[in-house]
């Protein structure tokens, strides 16, 4: 009776505490990057006030208890399609609601903000796969290579209408973020190697032929497939920086200055002297290296990683195979996003516009995020209920 009269022992704690850690390191580096001048906003106070919001988001989510949210999770998957179908009817001109930015399609301009509603696709996909799992190994309480790839066609069928409409903004980084999840989900799934290996084997060989036409064969690309210019671009200026200045090339080349100026211990706060283009946004963690140098660095990275380990524990601890699932795609979205995202600003891979969880700024990315993390703080929060609710009952 205690556990479900105590607030603060239910309340995941540990996880809380990392949230924290996330608003401090980017309320410093967004305020460190000095963009008040460029943009005419001050973002320091735009992302607090977009934390705000997240925390609401988290305390409402984390209200309804996980059973809920399985019963809820195909109206929601179905609420996030509305919403990709309905941007490609919004008017595109300029300061109109579906304006495209950077060539992409892919908000909502609204008086609050820009909303991109793949962010809260992402969560949306997740609840509903994980719905879709635990059901199929209840009616399929023997597995077998034939049940094993219904399911996988079940999780494939899922995945291509949201990554459809995400594909058509264009938004690559999205789409690599969904494929991240539907393979993290598919492996936690539990479907045979038999079926897996050959899959794997055969998308690694097409995307490993893919990059090898980008690299050599783009008129091919172009022609044959619509490829655009601008994609070209990207894997050449990831390859080759500084035969490609401008563009790509030359955010990457200013990313890997800053970062590499800032050597051990960084400039100082605020001694930023590389100018980086978007660093409060998808670069900011060059604004970390530069200023904060590679200890600093490091120490952004270990709070993922006690993120992950921590997300990692509470999965392991939940029993109910839904929460199991949905735990384990939330793990491999943010995980993607951090690996991308660090990863694309030292060259180990291409620029896809992918940011920093929780660090940079932007109100979609942190909303999608905290609507995640409510998720986890709610299986968390009614986790005793469930473990301790025959005893609770004999106490009444």
């Amino acid at each position: 009776m205690e556990n479900n009269r105590n607030f603060s022992k239910r309340l995941d704690w540990p996880l809380f505490l990392l949230l924290i850690a996330f608003l401090v390191v980017s309320l410093l580096a967004i305020s460190s990057a000095q963009t008040t001048g460029q943009y005419g906003a001050n973002f320091v106070f735009l992302q607090f006030r977009w934390y705000i919001i997240a925390a609401f988001i988290i305390a409402f989510v984390m209200y309804f208890e996980p059973d809920q949210y399985k019963k809820m999770s195909w109206y929601l998957y179905g609420f996030g399609i509305f919403l990709l179908l309905l941007l490609i009817f919004m008017p595109e001109g300029k300061g109109q609601i579906g304006e495209p930015i950077n060539g992409a399609k892919s908000w909502y301009h609204l008086p609050i903000g820009n909303i991109q509603p793949s962010e809260f696709m992402k969560t949306f996909f997740i609840l509903a796969s994980a719905h879709l799992i635990s059901k199929h190994h209840e009616k399929y309480s023997i597995k077998s290579l034939k049940t094993d790839f219904l399911l996988l066609v079940k999780i494939g069928i899922t995945l291509a209408i949201p990554l459809a409409f995400i594909m058509q903004q264009p938004d690559l980084g999205s789409s690599l973020v969904f494929l991240a999840i539907a393979a993290a989900l598919v492996i936690v799934a539990g479907i045979s190697w038999k079926i897996l290996v050959p899959i794997f084997a055969g998308f690694a060989t097409v995307g490993g032929a893919l990059l090898w036409m980008a690299i050599y064969l783009q008129d091919f690309l172009e022609k044959t497939f619509g490829f655009k210019p601008y994609q070209f671009d990207r894997i050449n200026s990831w390859l080759d920086p500084y035969s490609y200045t401008g563009g790509e090339g030359y955010h990457l080349i200013t990313s890997l200055n800053a970062i590499g100026s800032g050597e051990i211990f960084g400039k100082g706060y605020l001694e930023r002297e590389v100018y980086v283009p978007e660093n409060h946004t998808d670069f900011i963690f060059a604004v970390i290296g530069e200023e904060w140098g590679f200890l600093g660095a490091s120490l952004v990275i270990c709070l993922y990683f006690l993120l992950i380990y921590h997300l990692t524990k509470t999965t392991l601890l939940l029993k109910d195979p839904f929460c199991t699932y949905v735990c384990a795609g939330i793990i491999a979205m943010i995980t993607f996003h951090v690996f991308e995202n660090i990863g694309m600003t030292i060259q180990l891979l291409p620029i896809t516009g992918i940011p920093l969880p929780f660090i940079s700024y932007g109100g979609s990315s942190l909303m999608g995020n905290a609507l995640a993390i409510g998720l986890v703080f709610s299986m968390k929060f009614h986790y005793r209920t469930y473990m301790f609710s025959a005893l609770d009952e004999d106490e009444y």
